[in-house]
């Protein structure tokens, strides 16, 4: 899920009847996402020039591989994808509310296969441009990293219309780690202190013993620039009780998880605004 996104100014000429043009400007219509379902989020979360989203770069190669992951609120699935395709899940399910980002997530999946296996294919014949210049036979296996990067991508990575915190059921299925990013401020606004609390002791029924929780959550100030997104959202932020500098406590001491480490100390590449704590807790 997404956060707020800054609203743009275009500029709109306007003929009087005499020939003249006047500049005015109006505001384009801000688009609306009551859970933070934002089309385009990743166009504005990472500073131009980067190849990734930077909380990749915090994420340890070991809480993946080989695992069984979740990914809570996907948005469009890049994230989900990309951890697959750097770590090496055994299996990753991306779920979000929303089916258009859902299809957006099997867009992005599709493309990067794609374009992952057109990479190989240059690569081969680069190759085989190499050895017939230096008069050297190889051979044309790729590499595991190249085939897992391919089409088992769609074999290990999955995308889910759901909503976690009132449906999302997996019978007889845990998970090793379960990511959380920048989902918690749209739970507690749509279902307020519960539906928080129902997040967290959910997650962690989920998780394996030694699971790992990843998460990102939104500082309180932002809660207040999107607390009128609906009349859900408003009569809910009035009624609030917890309040993020406490997540930290409530998942220690009341959900149960025996250890919390800051990732982000690290963390950079992230446009103003969404220097945010990663929180990574053992089950």
């Amino acid at each position: 899920m997404g956060d707020e996104e800054q609203t743009k100014n275009n500029e709109v000429k306007t003929d009087h009847g005499n020939g003249q043009q006047s500049g005015k400007k109006r505001k384009k219509q801000k688009e609306v996402a009551i859970f933070g379902n934002y089309r385009n989020y990743y166009t504005y979360r990472i500073e131009q020039g980067l190849d990734e989203d930077p909380r990749i770069k915090i994420m340890k190669k070991e809480w993946f591989e080989g695992k069984t992951c979740l990914d809570i609120g996907c948005n469009s699935g890049l994230i989900t994808i990309t951890i697959a395709k750097n770590f090496g899940c055994k299996k990753i399910i991306g779920v979000d509310i929303d089916s258009a980002r859902i299809e957006d997530a099997h867009w992005n999946l599709r493309k990067i296969v794609k374009m992952s296996e057109r990479k190989n294919q240059l690569l081969m014949v680069d190759k085989s441009k190499d050895a017939e210049t230096n008069a050297i036979t190889i051979t044309t296996s790729t590499d595991k990293t190249t085939s897992e990067i391919s089409g088992d991508l769609f074999n290990r990575v999955s995308f889910k219309k759901d909503n976690f915190v009132q449906s999302f059921s997996t019978p007889g299925e845990k998970y090793d780690t379960i990511l959380c990013l920048s989902v918690t401020k749209w739970v507690h606004l749509n279902w307020g202190d519960e539906g928080l609390i129902t997040l967290f002791s959910k997650v962690y029924r989920l998780l394996e013993p030694g699971g790992v929780f990843i998460l990102e959550p939104q500082p309180w100030k932002s809660y207040v620039s999107n607390r009128q997104v609906s009349e859900v959202a408003s009569a809910n932020y009035k009624n609030l009780e917890i309040f993020p500098d406490k997540f930290q406590e409530i998942l220690l001491d009341k959900i149960g998880f025996r250890e919390i480490e800051n990732l982000s100390a690290s963390l950079s590449g992230s446009k103003t605004g969404f220097n945010r704590p990663v929180l990574a807790l053992w089950k």
